[in-house]
């Protein structure tokens, strides 16, 4: 999978991501929750380390290459490279279709975002969904990039433990799930039995949400969240936050 250095620069870029197949997870956290992982996933042990003089001793399973700094710093998009990335490979995290059930035998539940845009909230909601566990992650097309650096970062590592689907269409979703959920402020409360019940999780876009029309279409169920009324919304990520506590929640 080792690509040349004028290669790895490309992968700041979206299309060449996705035509090479990897992408790039900067710095000594990621590093270490990739190997983690790589212990459950054997599909990541094909990832790779670039890393600096000073990171050139790094215990590590992985293959390993010894770069310059001028030549980490070419490849990275921050500004104090840390002297150490991973080469991922993209398939690796792409495990399928969802399952009613996970491999500990729990109900795995879904989350589906519907054209999120920004890279802070995608990789919010996923360190959430990897607390919690039992959680895989539905991208509709149009949604950002999980691999783009920022969503990575933000990530904190969690994107190697969440499984995930990309361009999935909304319209797909009721031929996968009986029971699907969505937000809306004249729901029922997230505390009602029903909501557990539910296999699917829907959000919206954080400026306009789901159209009306599709969410009727695909017999969501309406919950709310309650609030002062203060305000007219909470932020994506938050919201995505309280529901998966709420499902994780003893009664």
């Amino acid at each position: 999978m080792s690509l040349n250095l004028d290669e790895l620069k490309k992968l700041q870029q979206k299309k060449y991501r996705h035509e090479f197949g990897c992408f790039l997870a900067e710095g000594e956290h990621l590093a270490l929750e990739l190997e983690k992982a790589a212990l459950h996933k054997p599909t990541l042990r094909t990832s790779e380390l670039y890393v600096t003089e000073e990171f050139q001793h790094w215990a590590t399973t992985l293959r390993k290459h010894v770069i310059t700094d001028k030549q980490m710093a070419q490849i990275c998009d921050t500004q104090t490279p840390q002297g150490i990335v991973a080469l991922v490979p993209i398939a690796a995290l792409q495990l399928g279709q969802a399952t009613p059930h996970s491999a500990t035998g729990e109900k795995e539940r879904a989350i589906y975002l519907h054209e999120i845009q920004d890279p802070g909230n995608l990789g919010t909601i996923l360190r959430t969904l990897a607390w919690f566990g039992n959680f895989r992650c539905l991208l509709s097309p149009g949604s950002v990039d999980p691999f783009n650096p920022k969503v990575v970062r933000a990530s904190m590592g969690a994107i190697f433990h969440v499984p995930l689907e990309v361009e999935v269409p909304l319209e797909t979703l009721s031929a996968n799930f009986k029971r699907i959920a969505c937000l809306d402020m004249q729901g029922s409360s997230l505390s009602a039995k029903a909501f557990k019940e539910c296999d699917c999780y829907l959000f919206g876009n954080e400026a306009r949400g789901v159209p009306h029309e599709q969410l009727q279409k695909l017999g969501a169920q309406p919950f709310a969240i309650p609030g002062s009324g203060a305000i007219e919304s909470l932020n994506l990520a938050t919201v995505v936050n309280m529901c998966a506590y709420e499902l994780n929640r003893r009664p």
